[in-house]
């Protein structure tokens, strides 16, 4: 199965489909505009391996996915 592309996990938060992601597969500044794609349409995102990020990036994630973002920190 091939990674969708960031602009086709876009379209699919703003219409409404939740996402599971791997915080090491995208950039931050992608991971935010999927999240705040999300919170435009009330999609919940959860995002895995986030130790890859610090904690600056997972904040800032958060307010742009104004609470559709979950962290799996387990």
């Amino acid at each position: 199965m091939t990674k969708k592309s960031v602009y086709d996990l876009k379209s699919i938060a703003a219409a409404g489909g939740g996402l599971i992601l791997d915080a090491s597969s995208y950039s931050t500044y992608d991971l935010k505009s999927i999240a705040a794609a999300a919170s435009e349409s009330g999609a919940k995102i959860i995002i895995n391996n986030v130790d890859t990020k610090s904690t600056y990036d997972l904040k800032s994630i958060a307010a742009a996915g104004k609470r559709s973002v979950i962290f799996n920190l387990a």
